[in-house]
C-alpha cells in the first residue's frame, strides 16, 4: 500500500520524536517456574499477580475497568483531570517518568497541564511490553505535537539502578494504586530504592486507593458481569502454556475477600473439588483439596495517614496530598527529605 507523501512525512516526523530503549535488570527476578515452586511450597499456596497480564489478561482488565463496580481508575482519572494544573505548577517538570505506564492514558492529564503551562517536559514511559509502549506513544504524539517519548522497555521490580539519568528537575509517577499490590515491606523498599534515584528539585506522584465500606471494595474485585473472575482464572491459562500444565481453570471458583484487620482486599483461587493438577515443564504434580485457596493478589487500602506513614519511612515527605470529595482515592506529591 502507497503512504501519501504528506501521511508518510508525519509519521516520520512522530518517530523521530519516539526512542525505545531496554532497562537492564539491576538485580534477579524469580521466572515464572521459580515463581512457581516457591508459591505452591506454601500455605496457602501463591502466585503473584504481574502474570494475569497476557494478552488476554490486560484485554480482560481493560474491560474490568469499565464495569459500574471498579471505581479505582476512573476515580483516579478524574482526580489526576482536577490537581493536574496544581501538580505541574508546583514540579515545573523537564522529564515526566511513568513506571509502570501500560497505556499511559491517565497520564496524558498530565500532558495537558504542560501544555496549558508552556511547559515541554519529555516524557520517559517505563514498561514491560514493547507493544503497549508502541500504541501509547503514537496516541500521545499524535495528541501533543510538541512531546518526544524516550520509552523504556523493562521490569521496574527487576530494580531501578540502570533507568536513564536526564539532567533537569524529573516527576516520577506511579499510579493506579499499584503501590497496593505489595506488602509494606515491599513498598518501604521501593519507595525506598526510588527515593535513592532522586536529586534535589525532584518530586514523585503516587496514586493510592483508599480504605472504604468493605462491600464496595469487594464489589470492585467481583463484578456482576464476572470479568474479574475470568481475568483471575485465566492467569491458569498463563501457567499451562508456560509450563505446560494441565490445570482446568473452571475447577476453580473466584473469591475476593476483604481483610479488615490488614486493609487489604485479598483474591483467591478456590478449587471446586478435589483435583490433582501436572505441571509437566517442572515435573511435578500438585493436589488440591476441596475449599483449597490460592492467593493471586493482594490489594492494600490506604488511609490518609497510612499513606504519609510509609512514604515518610522510605525517605519521602508529602508535600501536597490530593483526594477525592468522598476519599476514595488519593495522590500524593512528595519529595525527598
Amino acid at each position: 500500500m502507497n503512504i501519501p507523501l504528506e501521511g508518510a512525512s508525519v509519521r516520520s516526523r512522530k518517530l523521530e520524536r519516539f526512542k525505545c530503549q531496554a532497562v537492564p535488570a539491576a538485580r534477579v527476578v524469580p521466572t515464572l517456574a521459580e515463581d512457581v515452586l516457591q508459591g505452591f511450597a506454601r500455605r496457602p499456596r501463591v502466585l503473584p499477580p504481574k502474570y494475569f497480564y497476557d494478552a488476554l489478561g490486560s484485554e480482560l482488565f481493560d474491560q474490568i475497568c469499565d464495569t459500574p463496580e471498579y471505581y479505582p481508575t476512573r476515580t483516579e482519572a478524574r482526580l489526576l483531570d482536577q490537581s493536574a494544573h496544581s501538580i505541574i505548577c508546583q514540579v515545573k517538570p523537564e522529564h515526566i517518568i511513568e513506571l509502570g505506564s501500560g497505556t499511559s492514558r491517565k497520564t496524558a492529564h498530565l500532558f495537558e497541564a504542560c501544555e496549558a503551562n508552556g511547559l515541554e517536559p519529555s516524557y520517559w514511559p517505563f514498561d514491560v511490553c514493547e507493544e503497549v509502549l508502541h500504541a501509547a506513544a503514537e496516541a500521545l504524539l499524535e495528541a501533543h505535537p510538541w512531546l518526544s517519548v524516550q520509552a523504556l522497555i523493562g521490569d521496574y521490580s527487576a530494580g531501578l539502578a540502570h533507568l536513564p539519568q536526564p539532567a533537569g528537575r524529573r516527576l516520577f509517577v506511579f499510579l493506579g494504586g499499584t503501590i497496593g499490590n505489595l506488602t509494606p515491606e515491599e513498598s518501604i523498599a521501593f519507595l525506598s530504592e526510588l527515593r535513592g534515584l532522586m536529586r534535589e528539585g525532584d518530586a514523585f506522584l503516587l496514586g493510592a486507593d483508599r480504605t472504604k465500606a468493605p462491600r464496595l471494595l469487594q464489589a470492585a474485585y467481583d463484578d456482576a458481569s464476572g470479568l474479574t473472575a475470568e481475568f483471575n482464572r485465566n492467569v491458569l491459562n498463563v501457567i499451562n502454556r508456560a509450563l505446560r500444565g494441565d490445570f482446568n481453570p473452571h475447577a476453580f471458583d473466584h473469591l475476593a475477600l476483604y481483610n479488615e484487620a490488614l486493609q487489604r482486599i485479598e483474591m483467591y483461587l478456590v478449587a471446586r473439588h478435589d483435583q490433582e493438577v501436572h505441571l509437566m515443564a517442572l515435573e511435578r504434580r500438585y493436589g488440591f483439596l476441596h475449599g483449597e485457596r490460592i492467593l493471586t493478589e493482594i490489594s492494600r487500602k490506604f488511609t490518609a495517614e497510612s499513606l504519609t506513614a510509609e512514604l515518610r519511612a522510605a525517605r519521602l515527605n508529602p508535600i501536597r496530598h490530593y483526594q477525592t470529595e468522598d476519599q476514595y482515592f488519593s495522590l500524593v506529591l512528595a519529595q525527598p527529605s
